[in-house]
């Protein structure tokens, strides 16, 4: 999982778990240290260097894509964060950024999904940049229902407490950044997201 570490991958996995649990890097090392000690620029260190494998297909069967979107701050700077996920199995089938909102990002983003995971129904809370979209890509589109609103907000809520202090350990001082370390954290996150759900069901 990464390359040149003396640490167990399984002590790894599970600081990379205490943190993505909601702890702050210094109680994650704190924790850990029970059972290996490391401290939090550890962790830090093993975050910065993972490398999660892009999204596959999914082998399962895909119900339709619940999609939704939402702002976080990087640095100085506002960006989208648009999710798709399945609500049966709740996994994040893609996640994408963008520093715009409107129909022209949505098309693309919806149509790197369907290239992934083929055509499936879109639900999305209603904004208007969606049905022109999925108007073009000839994708069946609704209004959430309560359970798919119930599961997306409580999705995109887990992402964005995660991501509150993202510039406390993640600083950006990049004058136009590019934005590829954001991409890469998002990454690891939706990896791991994906094998705790696995594990789960």
């Amino acid at each position: 999982m990464i390359s040149r570490n003396r640490t167990p991958s399984r002590y790894v996995y599970y600081g990379l778990h205490l943190y993505f649990s909601g702890l702050s890097l210094r109680k994650a090392s704190e924790r850990l240290s029970q059972m290996y000690k490391r401290n939090h620029v550890s962790i830090w260190n093993w975050i910065q260097k993972y490398r999660p494998q892009k999204l596959k297909a999914s082998r399962r069967r895909i119900l339709e894509y619940i999609v939704d979107e939402t702002m976080l701050k990087v640095g100085s700077e506002y960006i989208w964060l648009w999710v798709a996920i399945e609500p049966a199995n709740r996994q994040i089938l893609a996640l994408s950024i963008s520093k715009e909102r409107n129909m022209f990002v949505a098309e693309r983003y919806l149509s790197n999904l369907i290239k992934v995971h083929g055509k499936h129904p879109v639900s999305t809370d209603g904004g208007t940049w969606y049905p022109m979209a999925c108007q073009f890509l000839k994708l069946d589109h609704h209004i959430h229902s309560s359970y798919e609103k119930s599961v997306i907000e409580r999705t995109m809520q887990y992402i964005k407490d995660r991501t509150e202090s993202f510039d406390d350990y993640f600083p950006c001082r990049i004058k136009n950044c590019k934005l590829k370390h954001v991409r890469n954290w998002l990454r690891l996150f939706v990896d791991y997201h994906n094998n705790e759900i696995k594990h789960v069901n």
